[in-house]
């Protein structure tokens, strides 16, 4: 008896089930169609495609050449004349070291070189006395009218005067080498830029002590920007010199949909790798883009060959605020608003990490019409 209780309730829920599936389906069926028609919408069919698979690498944007300005002299700071943000000339002042004790040199040195000049002045008219007196006694020495003694006598005078005439030119060029070196010290109390560019950075102010290689500005030249990557070792096979790669530098454009990125050129590989990281530093070659800085965040992307992935055309991609999402037909061709994580984009289309699956059909051009549950009719 109690083996028919139990069929009869099997049987019971059975039905019960089916008419409770039943009654869902009417219902559904009843929703799709009260819902308001759509026409003419362009539905296409979610695809996996073969799109380039990338290797993305992170790193951060540099000036082509950054130089860090310092004095070759040791001085109080008496003067700035340039600020962060400055746009300088190559050898343009930036700023001056008191030269008080330089310029002092200067003149000693202008005076030791001009006794010098004379002195030399002085030897060349002795030695050109002593070398005309010479010839005549030459003369007269060949016609036996003076001793040996006395001609010998006039030709030492002559090597003499000789000597003090090379030792002359020689105190004149030690005295100007002296005034050069004594310019090229005053020339130090003047910083100057070493390059045409931009300072990004003043570490002293006036009044600060200057010493040989006290780093006083930064310049930097924002003609030409890089963007050094780290690699790791296991992926070093994907780069090589001379590559043209992908660059995504966040800060120039936010749109995922529409920004196409930058085109960079590999120009250094570092070849010793880093013993921590086991990365190797890539630098990439940027070119030419208003709103490029040093430190800038970006990210390179080096071809691995291909792979599968689901993409679809970015007019299907709806924005709610900080989300992305496609109207995606049910069975009854009732749109409803799925949200999904989009990928990169490759091409004329961008690729769904999450969200969609093979198969589904999707609006393809939604627009502004906001297409939530309403029935679709495609063109």
């Amino acid at each position: 008896m109690n083996r028919i209780h139990a069929e009869v309730s099997i049987l019971f829920l059975t039905l019960a089930a089916a008419l409770s599936l039943a009654g869902c389906g009417r219902e559904q069926s009843r929703t799709a169609s009260l819902a308001e028609t759509v026409r003419g919408v362009s539905v296409i069919t979610v695809q996996q495609k073969k799109i380039p698979d990338l290797l993305a690498v992170v790193g951060t944007v540099r000036a082509g050449q950054t130089s860090a300005v310092s004095s070759q002299m040791m001085g109080n700071i008496v003067e700035i004349r340039v600020h962060e943000g400055d746009r300088v000339q190559r050898g343009q002042v930036l700023a001056v070291i008191d030269d008080s004790q330089a310029r002092t040199a200067v003149e000693r040195s202008t005076a030791a070189d001009v006794a010098a000049q004379q002195q030399l002045i002085g030897a060349d008219s002795d030695l050109a006395l002593t070398e005309s007196t010479l010839k005549r006694y030459q003369t007269l020495f060949e016609k036996k009218s003076v001793s040996a003694q006395e001609f010998d006598e006039i030709k030492a005078r002559q090597q003499a005067a000789l000597a003090r005439r090379d030792m002359a030119r020689a105190e004149q060029a030690q005295a100007q080498a002296g005034l050069n070196q004594a310019r090229t010290s005053q020339a130090y109390t003047r910083v100057r830029a070493p390059f045409d560019g931009v300072v990004t950075e003043k570490k002293a102010d006036v009044g600060t002590l200057a010493s040989p290689g006290m780093a006083i500005f930064t310049v930097e030249d924002v003609r030409r920007y890089r963007l050094e990557v780290t690699v790791n070792e296991s992926d070093l096979r994907y780069v090589r010199t001379g590559q043209q790669v992908l660059v995504n530098v966040d800060a120039l454009n936010h749109d995922v949909l529409n920004h196409a990125g930058l085109t960079g050129k590999v120009v250094e590989i570092v070849p010793a790798a880093d013993a921590a990281s086991r990365s190797f530093l890539v630098k990439v070659e940027l070119p030419t883009e208003a709103g490029l800085r040093s430190g800038l965040f970006g990210q390179a992307e080096f071809s691995r060959g291909e792979r599968e992935a689901v993409v679809i055309p970015p007019s299907a991609v709806v924005e709610r605020g900080q989300l992305q999402g496609v109207f995606v037909l049910d069975q009854n061709k009732v749109a409803n608003l799925r949200y999904i994580t989009l990928g990169k984009r490759s091409g004329s289309a961008i690729e769904v990490l999450t969200g969609l699956q093979d198969g589904e059909q999707i609006v393809a051009k939604p627009g502004a019409v906001d297409l939530n549950g309403k029935r679709v009719e495609a063109e």
